[in-house]
């Protein structure tokens, strides 16, 4: 079950302002408030100091970046896809700071709120951040899988997830997948297709998440048909112009626009590998009026008329004898 990000503060914060956060309002209410300091349990473990930063806007960033373990393709992240807040954050402000870490370069690197991240870059607001020291990798890797419970990865996100399993070895097949996922085997066959589809082919498109699985698939299957300079052209073409295909788009509204992308990828490898069509078969008049056939490959029918019994067993017998011998 997907978490709000209200949830997941409630979840993750112990403390607040020194004071224990006795129920999950309170802890919700510790992390609305933006309290300087708040002590956070990582994975029911030791609590650790977080102080509340605020990056501006023209400095996210230079002073941030996204923790390198975070499943969510970073690429993908645009005005489509972060709408669902994007148009609060702009109205109203970053409602929930992120959590993050200072690593080894004096960066802050952001464990739980890429999405807001992206979303104060692009509505040019504030971003609101605890930042603790020291926090493991480990620990790291916990704060960015639970965060991303809240928004659903997109195929191509859980695909390289799953990936990631059958190469380590933690998974044999894609059935052991379904297990560890509680998935169906149709959704994991779908997932590893479109991580096996390149990011610029899926870049393409406004929104990754509400690219479905049957488009994955036939995406798949037709990308996969080119020869590899084909697919170095079709790539080349996504990327040429004023940006993703959507970009190039007059229309309104993601499923619109999902559907024309679509279309102009079909529309791209068919140009790069058309359809070989079959030469018609003509029809070759033998006896006038009343024999005649037609040859297609290896393929031979005849067209016989007004022929009596004795010349059909003739006829047959031969081809019988031709054919056997």
């Amino acid at each position: 079950m997907a978490i709000k990000t209200s949830d997941l503060n409630a979840k993750l914060f112990g403390k607040a302002n020194k004071r224990r956060a006795t129920s999950p309002v309170e802890a919700q209410a510790a992390a609305k408030d933006k309290a300087q300091v708040i002590e956070l349990a990582i994975a029911g473990q030791d609590l650790v100091a977080f102080e509340l930063i605020s990056v501006p806007a023209n400095e996210i960033e230079q002073q941030t970046v996204v923790f390198a373990e975070n499943s969510r393709e970073q690429s993908f992240l645009n005005e489509h896809a972060l709408s669902d807040i994007l148009v609060t954050l702009k109205e109203r402000g970053q409602q929930y700071p992120a959590v993050g870490r200072r690593n080894v370069n004096g960066k802050i690197e952001v464990l739980d709120g890429s999405r807001r991240r992206m979303s104060c870059i692009l509505a040019q607001k504030d971003f609101l951040i605890y930042v603790a020291e020291n926090i493991e990798t480990e620990h790291a890797k916990f704060l960015s899988d639970v965060a991303n419970a809240h928004k659903p990865l997109s195929l191509y996100e859980r695909g390289r997830e799953m990936q990631l399993k059958l190469d380590s070895g933690e998974a044999a097949d894609q059935k052991a997948l379904a297990q560890i996922f509680q998935c169906s085997e149709a959704l994991v066959s779908g997932a590893l297709k479109a991580a096996a589809l390149p990011l610029e082919l899926l870049q393409a498109y406004p929104n990754v998440s509400d690219v479905g699985r049957p488009t994955i698939v036939k995406l798949h299957k037709l990308y996969h048909s080119l020869p590899q300079k084909s697919q170095e052209q079709l790539l080349n073409k996504c990327q040429s112009g004023h940006g993703a295909v959507w970009k190039n788009s007059q229309s309104h509204g993601v499923a619109r626009l999902t559907k024309e992308v679509s279309s102009q990828l079909e529309d791209w490898i068919e140009e790069l590998a058309p359809t070989q069509k079959e030469p018609a078969s003509k029809k070759v008049e033998l006896v006038k009026g009343r024999v005649s056939y037609n040859r297609k490959g290896n393929n031979l029918s005849l067209s016989l008329k007004k022929i009596d019994d004795e010349v059909m067993a003739e006829i047959l017998a031969f081809v019988e004898t031709k054919l056997q011998s």
